[in-house]
């Protein structure tokens, strides 16, 4: 999966740093040190992911790969972490070519208690049951990562984009469909984005959204 995002490098006394601004735990299924590349002032790099607090995490690149870039300014980053999903669409029905449904509207789906906010987004745009697809997630209240998410979109044959884009509240225009990710505490909220309405699990449908409070979203193909 790949990750887009704006953050600064920062020199050190090793190499040079850039935070990532998601916690990896909650959006890969990956931990301690992990192996990845980004793509940086259209550089190619490889790099290395380490943690310093409970699944948040800095990029390291090395001296001699980033002799060029500009410290302590903002850069467009594209991150590509290799194997970052729970496989859980082996013996799927479904496939981007004959997926559960065609995604030309949307219905909101009410969650019947707190933390299933990922799987009630699933459910609207698979057009099933929050428990049905729980079933498939295999997770439970506050068990819906990003990961899982995108797992089960994959089980259902439902398209997206491969790159979770994160605006961490900057001004952003919104595709016509997507899962978007607001920071809730230690957790995120995940709601869903359609033809210019919000459809939120809690909320209901929205007609405006304050896009401050957002952190990030996934394209949804439709």
């Amino acid at each position: 999966m790949r990750y887009f995002f704006e953050s600064k490098v920062e020199k050190t006394q090793d190499g040079y740093e850039i935070k990532i601004p998601f916690n990896v735990w909650e959006v890969c299924k990956q931990r301690d040190v992990i192996q990845g590349d980004v793509v940086l002032d259209n550089q190619h790099i490889d790099c290395t992911l380490l943690p310093y607090e409970k699944g948040n995490y800095v990029i390291h690149i090395e001296h001699k790969d980033a002799l060029n870039i500009q410290v302590n300014v903002p850069h467009k980053i594209l991150l590509h972490i290799t194997e970052t999903l729970i496989r859980i669409d082996q013996n799927s029905p479904y496939s981007f070519d004959n997926p559960i449904r065609t995604i030309d509207s949307m219905q909101v789906i009410m969650q019947p208690e707190d933390g299933l906010c990922g799987q009630a987004c699933v459910a609207m745009l698979a057009g099933n049951t929050i428990a049905e697809v729980i079933s498939v997630m295999d997770c439970r209240e506050w068990q819906a990562t990003m990961g899982r998410v995108i797992s089960a979109l994959n089980y259902y044959g439902i398209d997206h984009r491969d790159i979770i884009n994160y605006t961490e509240g900057r001004p952003t225009v919104l595709p016509k469909c997507c899962i978007m990710m607001e920071k809730m505490g230690r957790y995120c909220h995940y709601l869903i984005h359609y033809d210019g309405k919000f459809y939120d699990s809690n909320l209901g449908v929205l007609e405006e959204y304050d896009m401050s409070k957002l952190l990030g979203y996934l394209e949804i193909i439709c």
